[in-house]
């Protein structure tokens, strides 16, 4: 049974940096699609980043790009997701996601097969 867990998330101000965690349990971690998506009280979960199995390829929200960076170890199972000159806009629970076939590379939420529980990272002013 593959499991999510990811970590990091706290409170900022706003210009200060924060780094994500998400380590993969029961599954074939290498062989992952993974993405991160956020979602603010009262809006939609939006995507924010997703990186490809190899790592080889990675892209971002526009919201994001340029501040944020999504990486990964596979020797770890471990997704990270590294926030620069964070945003009060940027507050949100961010969530971990795996797409279980490593060729896809997509933005959309419905596309990956696993999820974490979530972590909060709040940006004050």
């Amino acid at each position: 049974q593959v499991q999510l867990v990811e970590s990091g998330g706290g409170l900022v101000q706003a210009g200060g940096s924060l780094r994500l965690s998400c380590a993969a349990s029961g599954g074939i971690f290498s062989r992952y699609t993974m993405g991160w998506f956020r979602q603010a009280p009262g809006k939609a979960r939006e995507f924010v980043a997703v990186i490809s199995w190899s790592g080889g390829t990675t892209f971002y929200a526009d919201s994001v790009k340029g501040r944020f960076t999504i990486s990964r170890d596979n020797a770890k199972n471990t997704v990270y997701l590294q926030m620069n000159n964070l945003k009060p806009e940027d507050t949100a629970v961010y969530y971990c996601a795996g797409d279980r076939n490593y060729l896809s590379i997509s933005t959309m939420s419905s596309r990956y097969d696993y999820w974490g529980q979530g972590t909060q990272v709040t940006v004050s002013s």
